[in-house]
């Protein structure tokens, strides 16, 4: 396999890795520039599951409970966005439009959205980020 799919299979085995355990693993931004065999990948898999960096569905709610001002399981899709744009590893605005629009449910009135359907989405149709 490209060596820049190391990711997204990882991701499809249910993992989520960092773009920079990533690349510490041997994933390449660029297609072409390195390919992977399977029992090259074993071990890469093997060493990304033991990592205590990556996060999973409860941690990841957690978080966003710390942006649900009210307690009801919503936050503000501006604090998300601006979240998602600025922290950690940023997303562009051509990704967040996607994440948005296969993950988001509509905001209501006030502005906010229901963030575990929203997590819960984006973690089972495991958005995949290319930078």
């Amino acid at each position: 396999m490209d060596a820049m799919d190391i990711g997204p299979a990882l991701r499809a085995l249910n993992l989520n890795p960092t773009l920079e355990l990533i690349g510490k693993m041997g994933g390449t931004k660029k297609r072409g520039e390195k390919k992977v065999k399977l029992d090259e990948f074993l071990p890469i898999y093997a060493q990304v599951k033991k990592e205590k960096d990556m996060g999973c569905y409860e941690d990841f709610l957690e978080c966003l409970k710390l942006y649900d001002k009210e307690e009801n399981g919503t936050m503000l899709l501006a604090e998300l966005e601006h979240s998602l744009l600025a922290l950690g590893e940023k997303l562009d605005r051509d990704e967040l439009d996607d994440v948005f629009k296969d993950c988001m449910d509509p905001e209501d009135d006030d502005g906010n959205i229901p963030y575990a359907p929203f997590l819960k989405k984006m973690m089972d149709n495991m958005i995949v980020i290319n930078h």
